[in-house]
């Protein structure tokens, strides 16, 4: 009967070890399946071509570029600061 006990003890260590083993591969699974959708998920908004965070404004609109053209006036001399002032709160509504 002495030799029951190591071989009960060696199938429980066992046992432990595989259920552990299997909780941890199936975690690993999850976590895969998670980063594959999450993938797919950005692959589909790339190919839609959505942008992430929207502009407020295009970088390019006329705004923009009339006030472009008043600094750079401003900075030539061809508009004192008074001017500048005033082309800039009219063009900007205010």
């Amino acid at each position: 009967m002495g030799r029951r006990r190591p071989l009960l003890r060696a199938a429980v260590v066992g046992g432990g070890a595989y259920a552990v083993g299997k909780h941890s591969a199936r975690r690993q699974d999850a976590a895969s399946a998670q980063d594959a959708d999450q993938d797919a998920r950005i692959n589909q908004l790339e190919q839609q071509g959505t942008p992430a965070v929207p502009s407020q404004r295009p970088a390019d609109s006329p705004m923009t570029e009339q006030l472009n053209q008043l600094t750079a006036m401003h900075q030539q001399g061809a508009l004192t600061d008074e001017e500048f002032s005033a082309a800039k709160a009219k063009l900007l509504g205010g």
